[in-house]
């Protein structure tokens, strides 16, 4: 199991930017996937997930802003970020289960692979 996080980089607040996970080793389509996020100093934070049924669910601190979507075609998961803020700032994960974790899927310690991360820094 392999997945591969790009499309960080910086960007102005207010901007826009897409990440894609792509995903190898296994297929993603009856996966639930996810993406978290974690800031210098602080704990990873769960983002967004995106269940094998198409079922959808963010954080308060995201929701309205960002969107999760995925391609299983290409095996791939993409996180749509818009009205980016400074808080927004971090190196974002993505990461997957085959297991529904019911009221723990915002959990970190639930998942047991993770995507390298990539860095979005969003200037102000």
């Amino acid at each position: 199991v392999q997945l591969q996080a790009s499309g960080g980089g910086l960007v102005q607040a207010g901007g826009s930017l897409r990440l894609s996970c792509e995903a190898s080793g296994f297929n993603s389509r009856s996966w639930n996937m996810a993406w978290f996020r974690q800031a210098p100093g602080k704990e990873r934070e769960f983002v967004a997930i995106i269940r094998s049924t198409n079922y959808k669910d963010y954080s308060e601190f995201v929701k309205g802003r960002f969107a999760i979507s995925r391609d299983n075609a290409k095996n791939t998961v993409y996180l749509q970020m818009n009205s980016l803020k400074f808080e927004d700032t971090a190196v974002y994960y993505c990461t997957g289960s085959r297991t529904w974790y019911i009221g723990r899927y915002h959990l970190p310690t639930v998942y047991d692979y993770w995507g390298q991360g990539t860095l979005v820094t969003v200037s102000s």
